[in-house]
């Protein structure tokens, strides 16, 4: 009989990100950040701060140079400006998390989208939105993660947002290895192919440490 491991932990924290909102929390070291994609091709853009001094915060460059990859995925060690491991995926059932491609801003979607999108929300006001209320700004909004968001990088190095691959029900989780802020945009693009022209909702969960118990 073959076993595996099942987790029961303790949710601390369940919620619903409506379609284009943010979201911020505390998540304690241990605890377990689960991300779900509910409807599907639906990026939700992310960024982490140390939860204590928020001048260490995610960094892309240390991410993607510690991996070895152009890509977030099972194993991905979520790394700071400082050098420090912030949080570790620990389960993925969609694979495809981009951290290249940044997040869309009002002069963003004008440049590529025309001008009649310049009032559009974006990210990146969602980000200072939810910052704000930690005492942060615009200064602070650095290169954030995109959850579920594909997009393909080519030999040349030259990449484009195109249709997700998340199914309803696919979801992300990471823990965390210290104490950290996380702030999400679940991304208003309507432009482009990362939310399938049509934001939906997405599910937040925090657990806390998690307990591995055999399933008989």
């Amino acid at each position: 009989m073959t076993t595996q491991s099942v987790r029961t932990g303790r949710i601390v924290l369940d919620v619903e990100i409506p379609a284009r909102k943010p979201w911020s929390a505390i998540i304690r070291k241990g605890q377990t950040l689960r991300i779900t994609d509910t409807h599907g091709q639906q990026a939700v853009d992310t960024l982490f701060y140390r939860a204590d001094d928020y001048q260490e915060r995610y960094s892309g460059q240390d991410t993607l140079r510690a991996q070895g990859s152009a890509y977030v995925g099972l194993g991905t060690q979520i790394m700071s400006n400082e050098g420090r491991v912030m949080l570790r995926v620990t389960a993925d059932s969609c694979g495809l998390h981009d951290t290249s491609a940044g997040a869309c801003s009002c002069e963003s979607n004008t440049v590529r989208f025309g001008h009649q999108t310049r009032y559009q929300h974006a990210c990146r006001e969602n980000f200072v939105i939810e910052a704000a209320k930690y005492g942060m700004s615009k200064r602070d909004i650095v290169p954030n993660l995109n959850f579920f968001m594909n997009v393909p990088i080519d030999p040349a190095g030259n990449f484009t947002v195109v249709d997700g691959v998340s199914k309803p029900g696919d979801a992300i989780e990471l823990v965390a290895e210290m104490d950290v802020l996380c702030l999400i945009s679940n991304c208003p693009q309507i432009n482009n192919p990362c939310n399938g022209f049509f934001p939906t909702p997405v599910q937040v969960t925090i657990f806390d440490v998690a307990i591995f118990e055999p399933e008989a």
